[in-house]
Formats: C-alpha cells, sequence, structure tokens
C-alpha cells in the first residue's frame, strides 16, 4: 500500500492510500466525488459567539438553535462538524465561512 499527501487550498493535508492495483488518480477521484464530506469548525481566540451564529446561519442554513449548539460544542470540545454533504455542495460554504474569518476544514 502507498499513501499520498495532497496539500490544495481545497483540501489541505489530505492523506490517500492506494493499494498495489490502483492508481493515486483512481484513489483520488473517489475520495473528492464521496458524498460524505465534512466542514469542521475549530474554536479561536477571535472571533465572538454572535460572529460564528451569524455566519453558521447564514452561510450553513442552521436555525438559531443548531448554530448556537455547534458554538457552545466549538467553544468546550474545540471543534465541531457543522455541515455535511457532498464536496461539490460543500466547497463554496467552506470558502465563504474561510472569508468570514472562521477557522474550518473540509475534510472527506
Amino acid at each position: 500500500m502507498t499513501c499520498y499527501l495532497y496539500d490544495t487550498k481545497e483540501c489541505p493535508m489530505l492523506r490517500v492510500c492506494c493499494s498495489d492495483t490502483q492508481t493515486q488518480e483512481d484513489v483520488l477521484t473517489d475520495v473528492l466525488l464521496d458524498d460524505e464530506w465534512h466542514i469542521v469548525l475549530f474554536n479561536d481566540n477571535h472571533n465572538t459567539f454572535d460572529h460564528v451564529i451569524e455566519c453558521l446561519i447564514s452561510t450553513c442554513g442552521h436555525d438559531t438553535l443548531q448554530a448556537e449548539q455547534c458554538a457552545m460544542i466549538v467553544h468546550f470540545k474545540g471543534k465541531c462538524n457543522v455541515k455535511s454533504g457532498s464536496y461539490d455542495e460543500l466547497a463554496p460554504i467552506h470558502q465563504s465561512l474561510s472569508e468570514k474569518d472562521l477557522t474550518v476544514e473540509l475534510k472527506p
């Protein structure tokens, strides 16, 4: 088995492993097309609860209670999956949250 580490804007530090019968491109394509991607929000020292909640409501489509709960989980646990879906659906949401200065990762 061979493992590769990809570092792109969309997938920072993505580790992909392939067997001897698979090519690197085949495995990467399978990972990118997988339906189960997640946006993970991380705790930071500069965003307020109100800013985080507003971003989750306006960008992720959360209702107020869901956004508040995610903000609390991030505060106490350090991170929270805030949105799941396909890569194509989540990539622009991830970009928007990043532009709003939230610390987020898009992970398979």
